[in-house]
């Protein structure tokens, strides 16, 4: 009777868990919650979905961590199928981020067709539209493509210490990775509070706010992965052979900073 409970296979059968419900919850809570705040002004049940969905998220995951450090559980089958989710999330993610960018490609290269009478008014027929002033961009937008770029450097830097079992290494990367991107999250902050335009102001300062804005948010999303690969090292969690929590976090560091590369490239210099 005993050995019939042995596991003969290397893959990892979940526990039942109550996070996927209670996660589920909080994003319908946090999308029909931001519906309100948009029409109403009601912001409480927004700000209750996404209590729920932040603390779904930390406990979801330290079960995760503590399945893969202490339990055993993330085998070398296992960590190729979490590869195959975290490359999937990121193609989605660049499916997100296309919408975005044809928006602005619609308006950018639309901006007179006679068949749209209305994008004439809007624009004045020319692009960027009548009144719209636009960012510099080998200003402070430059200074924050170098920003990215050294952190995607860094970041390198701290896989590649990892892998030579450099743990100081791997601390000091991770530690100037977090800083390089709460630094360009503070530039792109002030770049906003001196903008020439507001995001009600028509297509152009819309669709520049929607891209950036939402590539900023993923910025601070990626920064906080991070943090935590920061706190893990120095717990050191990560070995050399086993270490996909950091792992997917530098996918999603490079992920982010070829966006900004778009972006700084097609916004801020073809677009404006």
């Amino acid at each position: 009777m005993a050995d019939s409970h042995v596991q003969k296979h290397p893959y990892h059968l979940v526990d039942p868990s109550p996070w996927p419900v209670v996660g589920a919850v909080g994003a319908f809570l946090a999308t029909m919650g931001t519906v309100l705040f948009m029409h109403d002004g009601v912001v409480w049940v927004m700000a209750v979905g996404l209590v729920l969905i932040l603390a779904t998220m930390a406990v979801w995951w330290r079960d995760v961590i503590r399945e893969a450090e202490h339990e055993g559980h993330h085998t070398q089958p296992v960590q190729i199928g979490l590869r195959f989710g975290m490359a999937l999330f990121i193609a989605s993610e660049v499916m997100f981020f296309s919408a975005f960018f044809w928006a602005f490609f619609d308006g950018a290269l639309f901006f007179g067709a006679e068949e749209m009478p209305g994008r004439i008014e809007a624009t004045g027929g020319v692009w960027p539209p009548t009144g719209i002033v636009p960012f510099e961009a080998f200003g402070l937008p430059f200074l924050n493509t170098l920003i990215l770029l050294l952190s995607g450097v860094t970041v390198t830097w701290a896989h590649h210490a990892l892998l030579h079992g450099d743990r100081a290494g791997l601390i000091q990367g991770l530690a100037c990775t977090v800083a390089l991107g709460v630094l360009f999250t503070g530039c792109q902050v002030f770049e906003y509070s001196h903008a020439a335009f507001g995001f009600r102001e028509g297509i152009y300062p819309s669709t520049f706010f929607m891209a950036t804005g939402f590539h900023g948010f993923h910025v601070i999303i990626g920064t906080c992965f991070l943090t935590v690969c920061l706190f893990r090292a120095i717990k050191g969690h990560f070995r050399p052979d086993q270490h996909f929590g950091f792992e997917a976090a530098a996918w999603y560091w490079h992920f982010v900073d070829v966006v900004w590369l778009f972006l700084f490239s097609v916004v801020y210099i073809w677009g404006s």
